[in-house]
């Protein structure tokens, strides 16, 4: 089987220079390059390029999968989007990773498989990106996320204690699922986590609180604000909305805890334990469903025979004569079709106690047309 690797970085805060495009035109000729992003596919050879620099220097997300099992998936954020020894309790060794440099953050996600895959042509970085934006406004559900891919993946100390449970695992967006899917995290593990998260609602402001949070603002602040945030707007940039908003929502969740009953946190065995009750109850579940589907085919089966019978009942004579000239057409084709009506006949005979009479009919048959054997041994497999 041939080598696939794809390779994507995308730049969302600002775009990169003409120099820059230059500089990592110099170690491909074949990607395609653009002021924000740099694509590339190796069927041969691999990427002469240093991701984690790249990262630090021009990047804010990188993309990379390869048909041997390989996941990567890296994000960058300003540093005060995010707070480093947050996003640390999160990590779980190899399988996610967080790391400053400068004023950025950069979260470093990894999932490993020993099968070759039949990888989809529209998995792209853009995708993925959206997860910037929910961290910036305090939704972690990614970050809890990657830590449930190590969990799943290492051999770890079932005594430890979760992090902190973010609000909505129970109703994840297609982003998440998206994410979920390429870390390959197991979903009765994702509903076992589930149940110790409070409702999405919980980490959605409403309008009321985002006036209150203004109204505690002196006039010269809200005016500044709101200019740099058109400024910034006008000029292409959605930082400085989004520094604002990540500010509101810190003060905002700060005011919430006292508010809201944060659940005991559970040791990776009983997330684990519970995984598997969540795993029994859905093999059990489905088992159950594909019972009821069977039965529920073998009905319709059942029903459709019903009114196959009820045609045909009073044409016999029709149907042996249709038989005998198919039979004596000598193809396979209408031998095949002869059986069909046979098969009626008799599953009618039964219906109405004639079988006697059918058993007779079908010997004359088989003695009229004895010379053809193909035919015969069609009648002999199936009666």
């Amino acid at each position: 089987m041939s080598e696939y690797q794809y390779y994507e970085f995308q730049a969302v805060d600002r775009s990169l220079t003409q120099e820059e495009m230059n500089m990592l035109r110099s170690f491909s000729t074949r990607a395609e390059i653009t002021p924000n992003r740099f694509t590339n596919e190796y069927q041969w050879g691999s990427f002469k390029g240093d991701e984690d620099r790249w990262m630090e220097e021009y990047f804010d997300g990188f993309l990379y999968y390869a048909n041997w099992g390989t996941h990567i998936l890296k994000l960058r954020l300003p540093s005060y989007l995010l707070d480093l020894e947050t996003a640390r309790m999160y990590c779980h060794d190899d399988y996610f990773s967080v790391r400053s440099h400068g004023d950025k953050i950069i979260l470093d996600f990894l999932s490993e498989s020993e099968d070759y895959e039949d990888l989809e042509d529209d998995l792209h970085l853009s995708t993925f990106l959206p997860l910037r934006t929910d961290i910036s406004r305090g939704d972690f559900r990614c970050l809890y996320l990657g830590w449930l891919s190590g969990v799943q993946y290492d051999e770890c100390d079932e005594g430890q204690l979760e992090p902190p449970v973010p609000p909505g695992l129970q109703n994840l967006s297609p982003t998440l699922i998206e994410f979920a899917t390429f870390l390959r995290i197991n979903l009765d593990l994702i509903q076992a986590a589930a149940v110790a998260s409070s409702s999405s609602k919980d980490m959605t402001p409403q309008s009321e609180d985002l006036r209150l949070w203004l109204s505690t603002l002196s006039p010269k602040e809200r005016d500044d604000m709101l200019a740099n945030i058109l400024d910034g707007s006008l000029k292409g940039n959605q930082m400085t909305a989004l520094f604002h908003t990540n500010r509101f929502i810190q003060t905002w969740q700060r005011l919430r805890k006292g508010q809201t009953e944060t659940p005991e946190p559970r040791t990776i065995g009983q997330l684990l334990e519970s995984a598997e009750i969540v795993r029994q109850k859905r093999v059990k579940l489905e088992a159950e469903q594909a019972v009821a589907a069977s039965a529920e085919r073998e009905r319709l089966v059942r029903i459709a025979r019903e009114k196959r019978l009820n045609e045909i009942m009073g044409n016999e004579p029709m149907l042996w004569d249709q038989i005998e000239l198919l039979a004596s057409e000598k193809k396979a084709k209408s031998y095949d079709a002869a059986i069909e009506l046979l098969i009626d006949l008799r599953d009618l005979s039964t219906r109405e106690r004639s079988t006697a009479s059918f058993a007779s009919q079908l010997d004359a048959l088989k003695q009229r047309h004895s010379p053809k054997s193909s035919f015969i041994k069609r009648i002999e497999s199936t009666f």
